[in-house]
């Protein structure tokens, strides 16, 4: 008999059609619908692999609704969503995917700091409203960035390294704040090292790229916002949780910062509700991945995780290898 597969949403047709090379393959075809719990718990149930997305939230619960599955795999870089601990117990592989969405998030993040400095969207919403202002009109006046100082926050690691080579392209200036100094960005970037209270204060732009820590939840708050200037933006792509969203909100509200770019959120797929009226807002539901080309690696690296399950081998990316040990 095949196995089963279950794909929680639609990904790349090559990958699907490997997968069906070697076994029988179902999948919810809805690519905005998330599966609930129940739904999780149902598939898993009936299939041996459970070949699942950013947000689905695989709990010891719905592990251990099939004593038979094989394997969880994951199209994300770190299984946070899923129980691992509850799986390796059960000595089911967690497969994840390497770090290779580092240039997507980048331009993603650039594609924020640019869409809110020039007020894109405000001006999408007009045109299609059937309100056009005077081409010199000063009713969506924005920034320009040339000058301007961008702070990358964490910007030693890949990604804040990605945004800052865009960023010099477009005549930035570099200032960035990490736990650690990073000599090698500093001298093939341009980057300018500064305590982190500096950083928020003299950017005009702060862009995050921390990793989600215990340490850095909420690392961006109220007292972290005052310290920024009035005319400053703030863009994420990181982790939702490392900005107090509820925080961030009212310095929108109240002008205290210019305004904000967003592609992560703080209770994905849920987003603080103050946040969807503010027109000094661009919002993304956590597209940093999502670049047509990518994607299908990113779902042929999951195929060739679970392909080496079903053959019987250590998947080449697996989160708790230690359950191939010998006991």
């Amino acid at each position: 008999m095949r196995p089963r597969v279950f794909i929680t949403q639609p990904v790349a047709r090559s990958a699907i059609e490997r997968l069906r090379s070697v076994a029988e393959v179902d999948l919810n075809p809805d690519p905005v619908h998330i599966a609930t719990k129940e739904e999780l718990l149902a598939a898993v149930r009936t299939h041996d692999v459970l070949f699942c997305l950013l947000h689905d939230r695989v709990d010891r619960e719905v592990i251990a609704a099939n004593p038979g599955l094989k394997a969880v795999a994951s199209m994300k870089i770190t299984p946070s969503d899923i129980d691992v601990a509850e799986a390796t117990a059960r000595r089911i592989p967690v497969t994840v995917i390497p770090p290779i969405v580092t240039e997507a998030t980048a331009d993603l993040h650039m594609a924020l700091l640019l869409a809110v400095a020039r007020r894109v969207v405000e001006g999408d919403r007009l045109v299609r409203s059937g309100i056009f202002p005077g081409a010199q009109s000063s009713h969506l006046e924005g920034v320009i960035l040339s000058d301007k100082v961008l702070g990358l926050v964490g910007g030693g690691g890949r990604i804040g390294r990605a945004v800052a080579r865009r960023a010099r392209g477009f005549g930035m200036k570099l200032i960035y704040w990490s736990p650690r100094r990073k000599p090698e960005s500093e001298q093939e970037l341009g980057l300018t090292y500064v305590p982190f209270e500096q950083l928020l204060a003299e950017s005009d732009f702060v862009s995050v790229h921390t990793p989600l820590t215990p340490e850095t939840r909420h690392q961006i708050g109220a007292r972290e916002l005052s310290l920024m200037k009035p005319t400053a933006f703030l863009i994420n792509t990181a982790r939702g949780p490392i900005i107090d969203e509820p925080a961030l909100a009212r310095a929108l509200v109240e002008r205290r910062i210019a305004g904000a770019g967003l592609d992560v959120f703080e209770n994905e797929p849920h987003v603080e509700p103050a946040l969807l009226t503010l027109p000094n807002v661009v919002l993304t539901p956590h597209l940093g991945s999502a670049a047509r080309e990518l994607r299908e690696v990113m779902a042929n690296v999951v195929v060739d995780n679970i392909m080496a399950v079903l053959e019987g081998r250590q998947p080449p990316n697996c989160w708790n290898p230690e359950i191939y040990k010998s006991s």
